[in-house]
């Protein structure tokens, strides 16, 4: 049985903590702070970015932003401010930033935003909870 994660919270929960075993911990770690044990988001002068990773190789920045349920072409600018914000006031002149949506539909104003912007994917997410009697 499908189950679908409808709050953005419980979506970011899941990600950072199964970082290592998802595809973006193979190629990324998180770059962000922890301060007493809790995870501090990384704050931009327009927000605050949902999870902020760097390639293992250190050549580039991801900035992923998360959304429960449909996007709507609006979370492409808002990802293009924290890219912007990134290259600006954190990469070094070599290192490039790279933007991720992930959400769990897209609509066609996104698709047709993203189609213009190479430099920002988008995911699809699907959750599968089993329970195994053993």
């Amino acid at each position: 049985r499908q189950m679908c994660i409808r709050d953005r919270k419980y979506l970011e929960e899941f990600l950072v903590s199964n970082w290592d075993n998802i595809d973006l911990g193979a190629k990324y770690d998180r770059h962000e702070e922890e301060i007493d044990g809790q995870r501090k988001k990384f704050k931009t002068d327009t927000g605050e970015i949902d999870i902020l990773a760097r390639s293992k190789d250190e050549t580039e920045f991801l900035v992923i932003e998360l959304k429960k349920g449909r996007t709507s072409d609006r979370v492409v600018g808002q990802t293009l401010r924290y890219m912007g914000y990134v290259q600006s006031e954190v990469a070094n002149p070599n290192q490039g930033v790279k933007g991720l949506i992930i959400a769990l539909e897209e609509d066609v104003g996104t698709r047709r935003a993203l189609s213009q912007i190479p430099q920002i994917d988008f995911n699809r997410y699907q959750i599968n909870f089993q329970m195994i009697n053993d």
